[in-house]
């Protein structure tokens, strides 16, 4: 083996095993030296125009669109035929990501009314809209698999949720626009009708597409060489998007920190989650799944695209950078979860489950 190669191999898969350490690092670097972090946000590249939208170019969406592009590049596409065989577990795995968070956010909104500070539960909303609007995050598929789970059904539901995210994310960010108020209100809505979809469908969908033309073209036997080289690109990208856009909440958040704000966020946040990964736990019950489709549902459901959330709230929503903290937290809490259920669901507690 190449000792270059050899090298980015090991190197990546120390990362892997510490990846959520390294990511809460990455938070706290943000929160004491903010400053790399702003400027990667400020840099300006120009702009084009694209479908006569003229289009602002910044590292932040740059770098998440190399992301996806990278994403589609790891699609076998060959593996997603078999998701003909099981159209009902995709379908319901499609509902349960959009119905489960949206109910969750809207029974919040009404349980929350009784907060003494109507600003902060305004915060909370809107970044659960963004959580709650994402497609599913490409992640879900590492630890779909690390569980022995069925693959095609996790790329299946990661590019299902991703294609549909120009119709899916406006309806989840009106509707919570709808149980929010004021300012918090007309910027949901006015990203839901215009600006969130030139924004997926420029930095998700079209590198999404790509990245699956360049596999087709490429040839899965070339690109096997540059897989360790890839998810040590992906890994960079990653950490430099959560330090980049924690740059701009976390400082203040951990400066001037309000204990009772953070402390009912990270409850919110953990039930939330929690419920995600319930929901895709009962789908697979009820369709009496086998274990390697219900390990898929539930990391699936369980686990959005934050970085996208994270990067859209930066451009969209700079004005209100505490928005930002219950993506963050929630970004945490997912891998947290991910993390506790594999090893009690299918490492540890292997015969808990048994189909009914």
């Amino acid at each position: 083996m190449n000792p270059a190669r050899h090298w980015v191999e090991m190197l990546t898969d120390t990362i892997h095993r510490f990846f959520i350490w390294i990511i809460v690092a990455s938070y706290f670097i943000a929160a004491l030296l903010p400053g790399f972090g702003i400027w990667i946000r400020e840099v300006e590249l120009g702009s084009i125009v694209f479908f006569q939208n003229k289009i602002d170019l910044s590292l932040p969406p740059l770098m998440l669109s190399l992301l996806l592009f990278n994403a589609g590049l790891g699609v076998k596409t060959k593996e997603l035929t078999q998701l003909a065989h099981k159209p009902l577990l995709l379908l319901s795995g499609l509902a349960g990501n959009l119905v489960t968070p949206l109910a969750f956010i809207i029974g919040i909104s009404f349980i929350m009314k009784f907060w003494h500070n109507p600003e902060e539960v305004q915060h909370i909303l809107v970044g659960l809209a963004l959580v709650a609007s994402m497609p599913i995050a490409g992640a879900s598929t590492a630890w779909a698999q690390n569980a022995n789970g069925n693959l095609a059904l996790s790329l299946g539901l990661v590019l299902l949720t991703t294609l549909l995210s120009p119709l899916l994310t406006p309806l989840v960010l009106h509707a919570v626009g709808f149980v929010t108020t004021g300012d918090y209100s007309e910027d949901l809505h006015e990203i839901a009708a215009d600006g969130v979809i030139t924004f997926l469908g420029i930095w998700v969908i079209l590198p999404s597409l790509l990245g699956i033309l360049a596999h087709r073209l490429i040839g899965e036997h070339r690109l096997a060489g540059a897989k360790s080289h890839v998810k040590l690109i992906n890994y960079c990208i990653l950490l430099l998007l959560n330090y980049s856009n924690a740059s701009l909440s976390l400082p203040k958040a951990l400066s001037q920190p309000d204990v009772d704000f953070l402390a009912v966020m990270l409850i919110i946040v953990v039930m939330l989650c929690i419920a995600a990964f319930a929901t895709g736990y009962l789908l697979a019950r009820i369709f009496r799944a086998n274990r390697k489709d219900m390990a898929s549902l539930m990391f699936g459901l369980g686990m959005n695209n934050n970085g996208t959330g994270l990067v859209l709230v930066s451009v969209a929503l700079a004005d209100h950078p505490q928005v930002m903290l219950p993506i963050i937290f929630y970004n945490l809490v997912q891998h947290l979860t991910a993390s506790f259920v594999d090893f009690a669901l299918f490492q540890r507690g292997a015969k808990l489950y048994k189909p009914a």
